[in-house]
């Protein structure tokens, strides 16, 4: 009998899936399943040097996050990545780490047909290899280099269609830590915890200046956004309103591209009822920021201080357990 893979966890992470799986029993999924292979689009994100040749179901999985707000824009500011996350689960699939990487980051970038290669933040490799499918390659390839990490599949998510996804959920309960005004609308938040609607979540996410850290505080801002969609779809019973079911599948469709290294959907959609909201981990890789030739990167601190060995083993709890400087909470 073949092992169910534990791949969609990634998803799981994201908030999606438990969008598609909250409350449902078995025969539910099965007829829905049809309609979400119509929706969800598959392509192949991951660049061979950086996607695992065979998937252990049974031991340590790791998958690529790409999010942007625009990927599918022609327009080249439209196309670096905005959020890029490794989800790594341990064997086990009791609990998630979720790794924000920071778009600043300075790593070389390998040379592909029209770009020659060379040191630049790690967002511009989604750019150079052309946004979408080209970018994401590009983009897994550099990320691969840089840490040793190789895939078990990835996903491409337009943050800008989760809007939809949140608001039909009714919002999500998100906490302001520190008074930011956004510089995209101009809305102010302000301390304290509350219900926000799609618009008000993800423009708040998205803010990291006048921040006291910066990009690391968006990071843990849009890790506590995931947290948030997956306790608010733990809440909701989707099972006796097909209606909004069938919208939060079709929502969830049209953020959503995946590489599933050749997982049948089924068999993920199925694989996700272990891992409860409350198991997920924020964490921030070591680095500090540095400004090199008049432009601000950020560089790793001791090359990353062993968590990427970390998350290519098997001691990802034991590292975190280690190194709280570095845990966000969500």
């Amino acid at each position: 009998m073949r092992a169910r893979p534990r791949w969609s966890r990634v998803l799981l992470g994201l908030g999606l899936t438990l969008v598609l799986l909250a409350g449902l029993a078995v025969v539910g999924l099965r007829v829905l399943q049809d309609r979400y292979d119509r929706v969800v689009v598959e392509e192949q994100l991951l660049d061979p040097d950086a996607r695992r040749d065979r998937t252990d179901p049974d031991g340590p999985l790791n998958y690529l996050l790409v999010g942007t707000d625009r990927w599918q824009s022609g327009s080249a500011e439209d196309r670096r990545a905005d959020s890029i996350l490794i989800v790594h689960v341990p064997a086990g699939g009791r609990e998630a780490f979720l790794v924000s990487i920071p778009r600043d980051l300075l790593v070389p970038i390998p040379a592909r047909t029209g770009y020659g290669g060379g040191q630049d933040k790690i967002n511009a490799a989604y750019e150079h290899g052309g946004g979408g499918m080209g970018g994401t390659r590009l983009l897994s390839a550099t990320l691969s280099r840089l840490t040793g990490i190789r895939f078990d599949g990835a996903a491409l998510v337009d943050f800008s269609g989760f809007r939809k996804v949140i608001d039909l959920l009714g919002g999500v309960r998100m906490c302001v830590d520190t008074e930011v005004r956004s510089v995209h609308t101009d809305r102010v938040f302000s301390p304290g915890c509350r219900q926000m609607d799609g618009g008000e979540a993800l423009d708040y996410v998205r803010q990291r200046y006048d921040l006291p850290n910066g990009d690391y505080d968006r990071q843990t801002h849009q890790q506590q956004l995931l947290r948030a969609m997956l306790d608010r779809a733990g809440q909701t019973s989707l099972t006796t309103n097909p209606v909004k079911l069938d919208q939060l599948i079709r929502a969830v469709g049209n953020s959503l591209t995946v590489d599933t290294n050749g997982v049948p959907l089924e068999d993920l959609l199925l694989a996700l009822r272990d891992l409860p909201s409350d198991a997920l981990r924020g964490v921030r890789v070591p680095s500090y920021p540095q400004t090199i030739g008049q432009v601000s990167y950020v560089v790793l601190e001791n090359g990353g201080g062993g968590l990427f060995a970390a998350v290519r083993g098997t001691r990802m709890p034991e590292w975190a357990r280690a190194n709280p400087r570095w845990i966000n909470q969500l």
